[in-house]
């Protein structure tokens, strides 16, 4: 039983990984759009510079969650690697 589960497991994976290339190939790469805009970095990087902003209500605000805020913007309003990368800054 083993041994057929994992045949039909290496299947699968064949087929999954035939479709991504077939996707590629089409011109899309799949997946959900970033949360993050450039437009919402700079509202949270000001937010972030003040220091009686509320964390929780600045997430709800932007629709994001505080792991996607922190992965861009530091405690002190800051960029962070996240966040050059999306402004395409070196």
């Amino acid at each position: 039983m083993a041994a057929l589960a994992e045949f039909e497991r290496d299947l699968i994976s064949e087929r999954t990984k035939a479709g991504l290339d077939a996707v590629r190939a089409r011109g899309r790469n799949g997946g959900a759009p970033y949360k993050m805009t450039t437009a919402k970095l700079r509202l949270a990087q000001v937010a972030m510079e003040n220091k009686e902003t509320k964390i929780s209500e600045l997430c709800k605000e932007l629709g994001i969650t505080r792991q996607t805020l922190y992965r861009h913007v530091s405690p002190n309003g800051e960029l962070r690697n996240d966040g050059k990368k999306l402004l395409k800054l070196p």
